[in-house]
């Protein structure tokens, strides 16, 4: 696919996409649930900027779930700032599975709580991170996300069901 070495790598990549680029930004801003969080547009260019260093893209399913991730880390890192600015912000308890997450606007307590608990898993096993980073942020279906991983989609069912039962169990431990 396309790398940074050639010109306008990622910018191609990024004008080619950017109707799912903003697909995903949306569904991410909609999640975060706060209107301070940065609007979709704003929030496709700030995954730019990040993903500049980036060397190489394997396919369109391996960018966009980087776009994902960092997406992610962008809202994240907002909603640590916002709490920051808050005195004695609250810090509830998120006991919903990943469904219930992606249905209803998440507080910036459980955006957090949420970052960290994906945070906690990255260290423990980086592949069901990475899985959750396909499938919950990026919106990639099981064959995709085999592909991005390298696996068959019956191992992503399985390492799907372990991951959402661990960050379920994860979260409402805190």
């Amino acid at each position: 696919m396309a790398s940074e070495a050639e010109p306008g790598g990622s910018e191609e990549l990024v004008r080619v996409l950017y109707d799912e680029l903003r697909r995903i930004a949306g569904r991410e801003h909609r999640r975060a649930g706060s209107p301070e969080t940065l609007q979709p547009t704003a929030l496709v260019g700030e995954a730019y900027i990040r993903m500049q260093g980036r060397a190489e893209w394997q396919n369109r399913a391996h960018f966009l779930g980087c776009a994902a991730t960092a997406m992610r880390h962008i809202l994240l890192d907002a909603a640590r700032a916002r709490l920051r600015g808050k005195r004695n912000a609250p810090l509830a308890s998120l006991t919903g599975a990943l469904a219930t997450l992606a249905a209803e606007p998440a507080s910036d307590a459980e955006m957090v709580r949420l970052g960290d608990a994906l945070t906690e898993l990255g260290r423990r096993d980086p592949q069901l991170a990475k899985l959750v980073d396909c499938r919950f942020f990026a919106g990639l279906d099981e064959v995709e996300t085999a592909e991005v991983l390298g696996v068959t989609d019956r191992t992503v069912r399985r390492w799907w069901i372990r991951a959402r039962a661990w960050i379920h169990e994860e979260m409402a431990e805190s």
